[in-house]
């Protein structure tokens, strides 16, 4: 008893030792682009092979029922860096619509429809602006979108951005994982050695088309009977995952594994069709091979190696990265932090996620719902798609049943058997609470969706 009172100032020093007493992680997110959820040795595809994604997933927490909330590169990828649904940062498509509306904006303000559409970032701000207030410094690659790097707060970074030659999603950046990986791991060792805390965002354009892997590669798919344009599309995986490896190797031969989390999310699902496309299920959709990823944290010594079975959302990665780096948030998000949990392996006290899906080009740049053609929710298993309008004749895709949807994912992963018509209450619990979400004004949902209070 003694020798406790002795210790008692010591224990109490440490245990109200401040968050800035703490040296702060690193942060690697690793953003697949175009990838379905299946496409992973680790999620149980018995033909592509993923050995580095493989052990990545053997030393993190691991949530196979992840999900971003719109299934289309420019609006994941907006909703990683802003930690705001596509309605709230009003980056819903991936380019403006020739429209009227659009039209307007830009004759009003005098502007280029394009730099006002990458002007959001500047009213929503991005993660590493909010991060460099703890003394962090970021480097971005790969696709991105909205204008230069600097735009979205990076201290560096490849991409030029608009109106630069191929500045549309990413122009130098694209370079990353395809042709090289120097500028990431250069990056690495420039802050390892200044002592600094850094952001990595590697978001290769892999396994994203142009499908032109190493021959050796395609030959090993074809040799297993596959047929050649979806032996191309395997082809990708394994090579994007072999980038992940280079990457992940050079942060564990640095010394720095236990300073670092790394993030791995696909920014929208993929359906490889023998006809070289996507199927109308996946990228672009509110189905499961459209919205559903993979999602993985490792930071070896302080998150457990863990198989959750909870949902997780991209977006909680900007308030969990946040709380790592003992950083200030700008406002409350609708994210979680799971930082507690995934330290500790409590329950997450969710059990329900959101997501919504709106037509390729943006319809009016200041109001997303002019684009929108789906809302969904998921509470446990149960998942309603809500169908609506969106831009009626312009990019319409998939095309589109109004009746609403609902599914069993665990009975029915595949999203075969609409329960709608045989289970309105269902419809009805559900559909509430994508009233309470939000209530998109000016759609017009399908037959059977609830009515607003």
């Amino acid at each position: 008893m003694h020798r406790i009172l002795r210790l008692l100032p010591m224990i109490l020093m440490v245990a109200t030792a401040t968050a800035s007493e703490v040296k702060p992680p690193n942060v690697v997110l690793i953003l697949s682009d175009d990838q379905g959820y299946t496409d992973y040795g680790f999620m149980g595809h018995e033909e592509i092979e993923t050995p580095n994604l493989d052990k990545l997933a053997k030393e993190s927490t691991l949530f196979r029922r992840g999900y971003v909330p719109t299934a289309l590169c420019r609006p994941s990828l907006m909703t990683l860096i802003t930690g705001l649904y596509a309605h709230e940062n009003k980056t819903s498509g991936n380019d403006p619509a020739r429209t009227a509306a659009n039209k307007a904006h830009a004759e009003k303000s005098g502007g280029d429809i394009r730099e006002m559409l990458i002007s959001h970032i500047d009213r929503t701000g991005a993660l590493p602006q909010w991060l460099a207030e703890k003394g962090y410094v970021s480097f971005q690659s790969g696709k991105w979108w909205e204008g230069s790097y600097q735009r979205g707060g990076f201290t560096e970074g490849m991409t030029k951005g608009y109106p630069n030659p191929g500045g549309r999603h990413g122009d130098e950046g694209l370079a990353i994982g395809r042709e090289t990986m120097k500028p990431v791991t250069d990056f690495i060792d420039r802050s390892v050695e200044a002592d600094k805390p850094f952001f990595v965002w590697y978001a290769p354009v892999m396994p994203h088309t142009p499908h032109n892997p190493p021959a050796e590669l395609i030959e090993k798919y074809l040799k297993k009977g596959v047929q050649e344009r979806i032996a191309k599309y395997y082809a990708m995986c394994e090579w994007f995952d072999e980038t992940c490896g280079t990457l992940i190797d050079h942060i564990d031969n640095s010394g720095i594994a236990e300073d670092t989390l790394i993030i791995y999310i696909t920014d929208n699902g993929w359906i490889q069709t023998e006809a070289g496309r996507y199927g109308p299920r996946s990228k672009r959709s509110p189905y499961e091979l459209g919205t559903r990823t993979p999602i993985m944290f490792r930071w070896p010594g302080k998150i457990p190696v863990a198989d959750r079975t909870e949902l997780c959302t991209s977006m909680d990665f900007v308030p969990t990265v946040l709380a790592a780096a003992g950083a200030k948030a700008p406002h409350e998000f609708d994210g979680l932090n799971l930082l507690p949990q995934l330290m500790s392996g409590d329950s997450i006290d969710r059990d329900t996620i959101y997501g919504e899906a709106f037509a390729h080009d943006i319809a009016d740049i200041e109001n997303p719902q002019a684009s929108l053609l789906y809302r969904w929710v998921i509470k446990g298993n149960d998942k309603l798609l809500l169908t609506y309008d969106g831009a009626p004749g312009y990019m319409r895709y998939p095309p589109q049943d109004a009746a609403p949807q609902l599914y069993d994912l665990q009975s029915d992963p595949d999203e075969n058997n609409n329960l709608a018509e045989s289970n309105p209450d269902k419809v009805m619990e559900l559909g509430k609470l994508l009233i309470d979400w939000y209530v998109p004004t000016g759609r017009q949902a399908g037959t059977l969706a609830p009515a607003a209070p």
